[in-house]
C-alpha cells in the first residue's frame, strides 16, 4: 500500500522533474497481410492497423488523465515490411505510404516497421527496401524504420 510520502514524491517528480512516459507502443504482426498482389497487401495492412489500433490514442489519453502523467508519444510498431515485400514484390514505397496513411487515420505520433532484418544476409526484397528508404522518409511525417 502506498504511503503519503510515496504519493508526494510522485507528485514532485511530475511537477518539478517533468516525469513523463516517453512512449507507449502497440505491436502489430502483419504476417497475415502478405499477398502476392502488393495493392491487396497494402489494403490488408491499412485495414488491420486501423482496426486494431483505432483506440490506441484515446486509451493513452485516458491513462494520462487517470494518472496525471503525460504520455509523450503514442506509437505503432509492425512486422518489418521487407517480409511482406518479399511476398508481393513491387515497389516497397507503397507500403510506406500505406503505413503513413494508417498512422494519420489513427492519430499516432509514429509508426515503425519500414525496415528489414538483414543480419544474416539480404534478400532481393530487403535490398530493394533498403535502397528505397530515402524517398519515403523524406515524404512522410510519422514513418520510422530500421535495418538490422
Amino acid at each position: 500500500m502506498l504511503n503519503i510520502n510515496e504519493i508526494l514524491e510522485t507528485v514532485q517528480m511530475i511537477q518539478d522533474e517533468c516525469l513523463d512516459i516517453r512512449t507507449t507502443t502497440m505491436g502489430i504482426s502483419l504476417i497475415d497481410c502478405a499477398d502476392s498482389d502488393i495493392d491487396r497487401s497494402c489494403r490488408k495492412v491499412y485495414d488491420k492497423i486501423t482496426r486494431l489500433a483505432e483506440k490506441l490514442v484515446a486509451t493513452g489519453e485516458g491513462i494520462e488523465r487517470k494518472y496525471g502523467i503525460p504520455i509523450i508519444n503514442k506509437r505503432v510498431a509492425v512486422t518489418p515490411i521487407a517480409m511482406l515485400a518479399g511476398v508481393s514484390g513491387g515497389d516497397p514505397v507503397k507500403y510506406a505510404h500505406t503505413l503513413q496513411k494508417a498512422a494519420d487515420t489513427i492519430g499516432v505520433n509514429f509508426i515503425g516497421g519500414y525496415g528489414a532484418l538483414m543480419h544474416k544476409g539480404a534478400t532481393r526484397a530487403e535490398e530493394t527496401l533498403l535502397d528505397s528508404m530515402p524517398e519515403p522518409f523524406s515524404k512522410t511525417a510519422r514513418l520510422c524504420g530500421s535495418v538490422n
